[in-house]
């Protein structure tokens, strides 16, 4: 299981972010997720007048990934965002705590720990998905022991 490069996965998030649907923060993100067979599948965000409806960009790669069939084999994950014309600057944008969630039941589905690259004017924060979301509750917590 080969990782990504790092710069093309970020380059992949950057693009996904120009199809921001945020009218109401203007706070574009995008996210790309690579997979163990060298595919890279992208969401950005997508907010709703209710905006609790509104759906993250790491959320929308992972429901596309999980309606492609794919149970597993993430090893990868990059996020950029920022104001409409400054995706990228500032401090890095990191998955908020759903998304961590989202991200950790299709990493536990293959057993993986991905390394998760959060991009911003600041360099490129690289955590483990295991550091974001420590004790972790996933599909393995209700398998009976």
């Amino acid at each position: 299981m080969s990782v990504p490069d790092r710069d093309s996965l970020v380059a992949a998030a950057r693009a996904a972010a120009g199809g921001a649907y945020a009218p109401y923060s203007r706070f574009h993100v995008g996210a790309a997720l690579a997979f163990a067979d060298g595919t890279v599948l992208t969401g950005s965000n997508v907010e709703n007048a209710s905006y609790g409806l509104s759906l993250c960009a790491e959320t929308v790669a992972a429901a596309r990934a999980l309606n492609d069939g794919r149970r597993g084999g993430l090893v990868a994950v990059a996020v950029i965002g920022g104001a409409v014309d400054a995706v990228g600057q500032g401090a890095p944008v990191t998955p908020c705590g759903r998304c961590r969630q989202v991200l950790n039941e299709l990493a536990q589905l293959g057993g993986t720990d991905p390394v998760i690259w959060c991009a911003g004017g600041d360099g490129v924060l690289e955590l483990r998905l295991s550091a974001l979301l420590p004790h972790a509750f996933g599909p393995a917590s209700l398998t009976p022991q």
